[in-house]
């Protein structure tokens, strides 16, 4: 397997976890529709999540939360969409970022409410 997979496998292991350490129930990992992909769907008390994973093994490049980009945004947003009709969901929703960083152990960051459905 490619390191870049084995990495952003790890980053999602990593994100699970912290996510259910701040309580999220995890629903979905990797839910697919179309080409479309939501990392974790997650409930986080009355609010469903839809979470989006970024991992970095450095931040050279940038830090991970920003290649979550108007695109990739948009394509998540049509997943949720999806997802919501899949599943007739009616109550609050939000989109948050988990970015993890491999080169450090146990760091990882959440973005709430990181973007918007508009």
């Amino acid at each position: 397997m490619a390191q870049h997979l084995k990495d952003g496998e790890e980053g999602e292991r990593r994100a699970r976890l912290y996510l259910e350490g701040l309580n999220y129930q995890i629903i979905a990992v990797n839910w697919r529709h179309k080409h479309w992909e939501v990392d974790i769907i997650a409930q986080d008390a009355d609010t469903l999540v839809f979470v989006e994973v970024k991992s970095r093994s450095s931040t050279h490049y940038g830090e991970p939360a920003s290649f979550v980009d108007i695109k990739k945004q948009k394509h998540l947003i049509d997943a949720a969409d999806a997802y919501l009709a899949s599943t007739a969901y009616e109550g609050e929703i939000r989109f948050d970022i988990v970015a993890v960083y491999l080169d450090k152990p146990e760091a990882v960051q959440l973005i709430k409410d990181a973007f918007w459905s508009s």
